[in-house]
């Protein structure tokens, strides 16, 4: 069928989010190469077919030298693998990866996963992404967008205006994130998933398992995560007082979603579509989460979740209180209403078509 050449700064993302993509296209006798930087993946792509190519990406770095490497790089693997149409996620991929598509008259599919903080904080590095944004996006065929609020920022901004096109995030594999039943146990168990990090909203999930636990000891605080070192101490200390539980990161959350009755989600970072949320609510599971693009669209307030303001403990302690005293089967009715949610709105196989779409416009 062709070349179709995938640009990410994570192949670890490509095989959590996107592989039934990948696997797909495969199917349908493209050739698909990626390029991205080395990780534990690299080897699941090289065994079901992908060509890889190594690709060193300064995810959060703002050196310009490093930048124009990444170009010249784009460009020499455009060159050398002539492809019929290329894939781009993320920042750097999507605008490096954008202009060298312009420059060697190549089509380009982009995916804004999220606005990162480069975008959403006001000030000159906002105003220059955008401007590399303008560049880069300006000839791709197709922009997708993962939430409303994302699309009608960038549009505004004459960003994917005319091409713009939203799915569900990256939507949520129903059988490997199958439902699963719900815990019966009196002890009632919380998961916080994510990188440690203050805009994932830790401060709030910790502030709130101090006080949780005083009120009501018969809960537990998981966190599950890599920690950045400004927290390891703290999290260290709440483990051995025995008010969180840290397991470090996780490969397979499922194990964990076995035992929790909720997940504790008080992001506010800028986030596409949050995959915690989906796979917690995919396993039906009840979610609390910040009233914030990203996270609200996967929350009926009340039926399968709770919202809650943003950097606000008093709120998410209010919310984690009024759901400790619902009784059993609410709670479980709550996490069956998320999987019905997911599984109208946020299957994986709806982004996947909206892929399959879109390249077959530009080959057939």
């Amino acid at each position: 069928m062709g070349n179709i050449l995938v640009l990410t700064n994570s192949i670890n993302g490509l095989y959590s989010f996107r592989r039934e993509l990948v696997e797909k296209l495969l199917e349908s006798n493209f050739n698909v190469i990626i390029s991205a930087p080395i990780d534990t993946k690299t080897n699941y792509f090289k065994e079901i077919g992908c060509s890889m190519i190594e690709t060193s990406i300064s995810r959060r770095g703002t050196n310009p030298i490093s930048d124009f490497k990444l170009l010249l790089r784009y460009l020499q693997i455009i060159k050398n693998n002539r492809p019929d149409i290329v894939l781009t996620y993320t920042i750097k991929p999507n605008v490096y990866g954008g202009m060298a598509c312009r420059l060697r008259d190549v089509p380009q599919i982009a995916n804004v996963t999220g606005l990162g903080t480069a975008v959403e904080n006001k000030g000159i590095l906002q105003k220059i992404t955008l401007m590399l944004y303008k560049i880069g996006l300006k000839k791709s065929e197709c922009v997708f967008f993962q939430n409303q609020e994302n699309m009608d920022f960038m549009q505004s901004n004459n960003i994917g205006k005319e091409n713009g096109k939203l799915i569900p995030g990256s939507g949520v594999n129903l059988s490997h994130y199958e439902l699963m039943d719900y815990p019966e146990t009196t002890v009632i168990n919380f998961l916080f998933i994510a990188r440690i990090m203050k805009q994932k909203g830790i401060d709030q999930y910790l502030d709130t398992a101090k006080y949780i636990k005083k009120r009501y000891p018969n809960t537990v605080f998981h966190v599950l995560g890599n920690c950045e070192v400004s927290y390891k101490d703290i999290l260290e200390e709440l483990h051995e007082k025995n008010i969180v539980q840290y397991h470090g990161r996780q490969d397979d959350v499922r194990e964990f979603h076995k035992i929790s009755h909720c997940t504790i989600h008080p992001t506010y970072y800028p986030e596409g579509m949050s995959n915690v949320l989906l796979e917690s609510a995919a396993c039906g599971r009840p979610i609390i989460t910040t009233n914030r693009s990203g996270c609200r669209e996967i929350v009926d307030d009340g039926i399968n979740g709770y919202l809650v303001e943003q950097q606000s403990s008093e709120d998410l302690i209010i919310k984690i209180e009024k759901f400790i005293n619902l009784d059993y089967e609410e709670k479980k009715q709550m996490g069956l209403a998320g999987r019905t949610k997911v599984e109208k709105e946020f299957d994986r196989k709806i982004v996947i078509d909206a892929y399959r779409d879109e390249i077959n416009k530009l080959l057939l």
